[in-house]
Formats: C-alpha cells, sequence, structure tokens
C-alpha cells in the first residue's frame, strides 16, 4: 500500500501524456484511501525506531541517562500500542459503497395509521440527522396517509458520505406508544421498513434493458405549482424481469422523473444484485426490510420507557425525544465500531 501511495504522490506531481481529469479524480480517490493506513504505518515505523534507539542508549550508559531513555521508551509504547490499534482498523477492508449517495425509502409496516404515522417520524428522523451533518435531501415520491405520515416516501441523501453511516438502517423499526387516536390510554406495537440504497453513478454498474421496461406517467401530487394535478408529469417505471416498481413525482418535468426514477431503479437493482453476491438471497425486500411482521425488528423505540434499543448490538439509548428529532449520531458510530469489531474478529458476513 505504501509502494502504491508512493506511485499516485508521483504521478500527480508529474503527470506524463497530458491531463486527464477522469485519471486525475481516480488517483486522488485512491490515494484518499490509502493515505490514513499509509500515514500511520510510517509514524509506527518512526517510533519503533525511536525505541529500538533508546534501548542501544539504556544498554551503553548508566544513572540518569539510562533512566531518561527507559522513561520515554514507556510514553512511545503506549503511543505505539494506540497506533498498533488504530492501524489495524484502518486495514479493514472499506466498503467501496460508503461514499455513494443514497436513496431511503420507508414504508408503513403493520400496525394501521399509527404505522403510517410512525413512518414519518422516521422520515423526519433522518432528514434532520442528514442535514445536521451537512448532507443535502429531496423528495423524490410520497404517499401520505389520510391519518397523517406516510403509507411510503422515498428521498435522496447526498454528500459527506452518506452510505456509510445510513447503511445499517435498514430493516424493521418497531415502536411502542400511546397513539393519539388512542382514548383508552393502551401502547400500541406497530413497524415500519427502512431501505437504504447506494446510488449508482454509472450504467456500467448495472445493466437494464429498456426491453424490460413498463413506464407510465401519471398526474403528480406533490411539488410543481400549477403543473400538479394538470399534467401527466409523474413517472411510475416497473422492472418487469424483478418484479420493483420505481415512481418520482417531485420533479416539475416528465423527463427529470423520468431521471429519477431511472436512478432509484439502477439503484435498487445494484443493491439487490450485490445482496444476492454476498447473501445469496432471492428477493431485496426480504434481504433487506424483512416482511414488516412485528417479530422482525432490528430496533425498538419504546416511548413509555424512554429508550430506544439497537437489537444488533443489544445496546439501549436514552432521550428517544431527541433521537426521533435527529440526534442518530451515537447509535450510527455504535453500529460503525461493531461492524468494524466484527470484521477484525473475522465474523463479518
Amino acid at each position: 500500500m505504501a509502494r502504491r501511495f508512493d506511485e499516485i504522490e508521483a504521478e500527480l506531481a508529474n503527470p506524463a501524456g497530458g491531463f486527464d481529469q477522469a485519471r486525475y479524480t481516480a488517483l486522488i480517490r485512491e490515494r484518499a484511501q490509502l493515505e490514513p493506513p499509509v500515514q500511520t504505518q510510517r509514524k509506527l515505523s518512526e517510533l519503533r525506531a525511536a525505541i529500538d534507539a533508546n534501548e542501544v542508549l539504556a544498554r551503553l550508559e548508566a544513572g540518569e541517562l539510562r533512566e531518561l531513555a527507559l522513561e520515554e521508551n514507556r510514553a512511545l509504547q503506549d503511543r505505539t500500542a494506540a497506533l498498533e490499534e488504530e492501524l489495524a482498523a484502518l486495514m479493514v477492508p472499506q466498503d467501496p459503497d460508503d461514499s455513494k449517495d443514497v436513496f431511503v425509502e420507508i414504508r408503513a409496516g403493520t400496525g394501521g395509521d399509527e404505522a403510517a404515522i410512525f413512518a414519518g417520524d422516521l422520515a423526519r428522523m433522518y432528514m434532520r440527522f442528514a442535514e445536521s451533518a451537512g448532507m443535502k435531501v429531496e423528495l423524490v415520491s410520497e404517499s401520505l396517509s389520510d391519518a397523517g405520515g406516510y403509507k411510503e416516501i422515498v428521498f435522496t441523501v447526498n454528500g459527506n458520505r452518506p452510505y456509510r453511516v445510513l447503511k445499517h438502517e435498514s430493516g424493521v423499526h418497531r415502536v411502542q406508544r400511546v397513539p393519539a387516536t388512542e382514548a383508552q390510554g393502551r401502547i400500541h406495537t406497530s413497524t415500519a421498513t427502512v431501505a437504504v440504497l447506494p446510488q449508482v453513478e454509472n450504467d456500467a454498474e448495472v445493466e437494464i434493458r429498456s426491453s424490460d421496461l413498463q413506464i407510465d406517467t401519471y398526474k403528480a401530487s406533490g411539488a410543481g405549482g400549477q403543473h400538479v394535478n394538470k399534467t401527466e408529469s409523474a413517472i411510475r417505471i416497473t422492472h418487469v424481469p424483478t418484479g420493483i416498481i420505481v415512481a418520482s413525482q417531485q420533479e416539475r418535468s416528465q423527463t427529470q422523473n423520468r431521471e429519477k426514477a431511472m436512478q432509484m431503479l439502477r439503484a435498487t437493482l445494484y443493491d439487490r444484485q450485490r445482496r444476492e453476491q454476498e447473501e445469496a438471497v432471492d428477493s431485496l425486500r426480504r434481504s433487506q426490510v424483512g416482511s414488516g411482521e412485528r417479530s422482525e425488528k432490528i430496533r425498538t423505540y419504546n416511548f413509555p420507557q424512554d429508550r430506544v434499543t439497537d437489537h444488533r448490538i443489544n445496546r439501549s439509548f436514552g432521550n428517544i425525544r431527541a433521537i426521533v428529532d435527529g440526534d442518530l449520531g451515537r447509535i450510527a458510530q455504535e453500529l460503525i465500531a461493531d461492524q468494524r469489531a466484527r470484521q477484525l474478529a473475522g465474523e463479518a458476513q
């Protein structure tokens, strides 16, 4: 890795054959991935050399000089141990999709109107979290519930490596609380499913044949001003071989909505292909979000007990109101750390 890092440095300093923007961008990206482990390894080499020098000095000298050398080595060894741990974490293979922008799809599960309201709460939670992290959120499509919230909502999150922090959100989320519509004050349990799909940057990553597509237009019900419900600008695309259906209605023109829908279709097919390769599963929905039944869950939001529990890491977090308002940072970092620990232990799937 260090040799490759030096090769890239040399090529960036002295490009041969003229400037190539695509090549330059690829090299910058590769350099950024290599730099943390390479620089950490080089710091380790410097520390080890200093420790060796002090050991030689301690053998040759006596008295105060020997004690100073030994004392300095104790501090250097502590720093070395910390850097070795850091390097081990950096050497864990990185998910190539971590830097990608994402589509987030949230659907109401079991629980009727309360499930739709909960889906709306999750959408707001992710949007606020993304915006607080400097990411950009754009609505793609929505299906509103009469009671509030969403039957289904899809939006994009762009910038600042969103897949890295949001990919662990895919699955069934369960809420336990007293719904606003509950006159008897009884606690209800409802669910919503979340799917986080990395956006595909180019068609080379997934092949889509036009003959496999069924494209329908309909009147939009979201943004668009005077065009809403007057022109058939919304697009629904069905990928016939897989039965996957995507839609976009938020853009003003049919062309823009078609492109957004195609982007989501590519992301969905790519995620399906990726999961089939990694997990040998047959269905994107089943592998990522399950059926939405109450028994299938990755996280529970218990309002009466002011607690959010992530069942994959068996950790509970207090201050549920703050979390639902977008304070997801603690949970995201715990999940990232858990994945890294399992990879280091050779247990990652």
